[in-house]
């Protein structure tokens, strides 16, 4: 997808939208005649109800009043070394993931979960449509493999309203091929620095009434750190049948088995001078986070009619966790979700008009124990617990055109979670307790196609996010309940996209009032608790452009393409009785990335690139510590052969700097804090794939 060099900017400006219009699938000819040309450039490979094509998902994008985006597989597919969320998403402004160790990734959209110094929260992640977040919120990456998705679609903030995601950061979701999508054989290897090796095949096979794809990877390495290694083995498969032209059934499968070393969180002077060391607490508990899960889904999709379109399905995960960190935690989890949603594309009063209403239920229980850590190894236990969590919501959406080219959409959300946690540890239970949040959340929006080729959008939208149990029991003995406040806000959002000629941009601002943020305060004795905030502001810029220039300059039908990323992040307290109106730590406020690729029409391409984070960001919320501003510089290059094989190379931070790539927050830090994550070095990885 995105195969001409044009159009991979719009990466950043396009999102999928089977929630939103999936009766594009239907009308292939249509979306030609009205979405740009530099913009459908994907191969037209079928729609069916429960898998839209990436061509239709992006022409979808283009009616939802905000900013979203989809990043088609080879945007990524053509490096080698893709192991994190990071590398997926370089491109894509307004996400902040840079990698901690090994394949976990410190992720925030729009500030989202900037005190979730571990994990995941304030961001909804699904696969192939279906969530994988547990009932409470939380998230994990590390069930995440790049190589098993045919597209990741980003939903930034309330824009993953039509997902049930009514969070701050929003919703991903991670789409995987199918046998109509990849039919044939493909055959992948990758080695590089520092002990990584790779190993992918994958299989897809079509019929009339029936198409499955699987693939098996299995990834080694050592790692940049000391006691950094990391053994993973992933299963992913699905398969439809299609039990007429308007109705199919497609399931879905997949089992990870991963075990990580974790080398440990260093002071500032030890991340910029002596990067490669793990701490003294991390080799005397053989730190580790290993995770074993299976899951299983299904969606089926139906359409009764023209212009309308029904998807109901579930899933079901289960998940066990040995994780020997400051103690050791083993969590044994059941999750299950169902969902439904419908589109309906109709008129009224004469104008057109198109109605989404949907729901989400999850349920998870967690079995959840903690033990003296001795060298990697359980000992006396210190907590147990059962946590059991339920969120619900549902929603309803309608867009209607009410002039030639503008519409007007409206939405409200309805929610409510409970969170449940029974101490079997203590006698007295007395670190049991409970809680439930409601909510309602509105949503309204205007989306104006100011020529064929740009668009304007606006919307005005509320989010609520209740806490998860990370949140609500502090992971220390003796820690207790906390009882929470949702954390709530209302989000504005301005901006455009478009493409004209050889150019083409995406550039949104949005600025959010949050109540009861959820961050990390001090009581003292050394402990930080996660407690609510009164006030706090998020407000940024997300722009992205590419421009197409130097056609023909060397052989006919060679170019060159510019492409860039810049999101700019000022996100602060709002007279805050103790922080007053500092910045929030844990983002930094700019960050800008850029890529240079020339193509030979031979199938050659060098693409050398650059990372720039031009001022350190605080790593606490009383202003005392920073990181450090960074430059990184890097190469890649590939060819694409005829005959379904293609080669590639990447050489990453080639001055070899040492820097900060991520750093955990804490109220207020001193030098001997140990809060920071080095990046990588030098670093050589390549590949080769073969389709068939």
């Amino acid at each position: 997808m995105f195969k001409t060099p044009v159009s991979r900017p719009m990466l950043a400006v396009v999102a999928a939208g089977a929630f939103v219009q999936p009766t594009l699938a239907q009308e292939p000819a249509p979306e030609a005649a009205t979405l740009p040309p530099m913009i459908v450039t994907a191969p037209r490979v079928p729609s069916t109800p429960t898998h839209p094509s990436n061509a239709d998902a992006e022409a979808a994008a283009r009616q939802i009043p905000g900013n979203v985006s989809v990043v088609p597989d080879d945007a990524f597919r053509d490096r080698a070394g893709v192991t994190t969320i990071r590398d997926v998403l370089l491109y894509t402004p307004g996400v902040f993931a840079e990698p901690k160790w090994g394949e976990d990734t410190r992720l925030s959209i729009r500030g989202s979960g900037t005190a979730r110094n571990f994990h995941l929260r304030g961001v909804r992640l699904y696969q192939d449509r279906i969530p994988i977040n547990q009932a409470d919120g939380s998230g994990d990456f590390q069930e995440l493999d790049p190589l098993t998705f045919q597209r990741v679609e980003v939903f930034r903030g309330a824009n993953a309203f039509m997902l049930g995601a009514n969070t701050l950061g929003g919703g991903i979701i991670f789409i995987t091929p199918t046998g109509r999508s990849n039919p044939g054989a493909l055959v992948r290897g990758e080695g590089g620095s520092f002990g990584f090796a790779r190993g992918q095949v994958a299989y897809g096979v079509a019929q009339d009434d029936w198409d499955a794809w699987g693939t098996f990877t299995t990834m080694t390495q050592e790692g940049y750190r000391d006691h950094s290694a990391g053994r993973s083995y992933r299963v992913n498969a699905n398969g439809a049948y299609q039990w007429s032209d308007m109705a199919e059934t497609r399931i879905f499968a997949a089992y990870n088995n991963i075990w990580q070393q974790i080398p440990g969180a260093l002071t500032r002077t030890q991340a910029l001078t002596t990067p490669r060391m793990a701490t003294a607490s991390a080799l005397a508990g053989d730190n580790q986070r290993n995770l074993e899960s299976f899951r299983v889904g299904t969606v089926t999709g139906i359409r009764p009619q023209a212009g309308a379109l029904i998807e109901i399905g579930g899933g079901f995960v289960h998940r066990q966790l040995d994780h020997p960190v400051f103690q050791y935690i083993d969590q044994d989890s059941n999750d299950l979700v169902l969902f439904g949603r419908t589109n309906i594309d109709g008129t009224v009063a004469g104008l057109a008009n198109t109605l989404t209403f949907g729901f989400n239920a999850a349920v998870g229980r967690m079995l959840s124990r903690r033990f003296v850590n001795i060298g990697g190894r359980p000992g006396a236990q210190t907590y147990g617990s059962v946590d059991n969590a339920t969120t619900l919501d549902a929603y309803v959406q309608d867009a209607l055109t009410i002039l030639p080219g503008l519409q007007v959409i409206g939405g409200l959300s309805l929610g409510y979670a409970m969170r449940d946690s029974d101490d079997e540890f203590l006698a007295n239970g007395d670190q049991s307790g409970s809680g439930s949040w409601s909510w309602a959340n509105p949503r309204v929006g205007l989306l104006w196609q100011a020529t064929q080729d740009a668009q304007v959008f606006a919307n005005l939208a509320w989010t609520t996010e209740p806490p998860t149990f990370t949140d609500l029991i502090p992971q220390v003995p003796n820690g207790g309940f906390e009882n929470l406040e949702a954390q709530r806000s209302m989000t504005i959002e301005v901006g455009t996209r478009g493409a004209t000629g050889d150019f083409s941009w995406e550039v949104a601002l949005y600025r959010s009032w949050i109540r009861d943020e959820i961050q990390l305060f001090s009581f003292g004795n050394g402990m930080d608790f996660a407690v609510n905030a009164d006030r706090t502001i998020h407000q940024g810029i997300e722009a992205g452009a590419a421009w197409t220039f130097l056609r023909d300059t060397i052989s006919a039908g060679d170019n060159v393409t510019l492409t860039q990323a810049y999101t700019f992040s000022d996100f602060t307290f709002d007279g805050d009785p103790i922080y007053g109106n500092n910045q929030l730590p844990g983002v930094p406020r700019h960050l800008y990335r850029a890529e240079l690729r020339y193509r030979h029409p031979s199938g050659g391409w060098i693409a050398p690139n650059v990372e720039w984070v031009p001022q350190a960001y605080y790593v606490d919320n009383a202003n005392t510590l920073k990181t450090d501003a960074y430059f990184l510089v890097g190469v890649r290059a590939g060819w694409e052969f005829a005959n379904g094989l293609s080669a590639f190379v990447e050489a990453r931070n080639l001055a070899d700097t040492k820097y900060i790539a991520s750093a955990s927050v804490i109220p207020r830090a001193t030098q001997q804090s140990q809060l920071f994550e080095p990046g990588t070095g030098r670093a050589v990885y390549a590949g080769l794939q073969y389709r068939f």
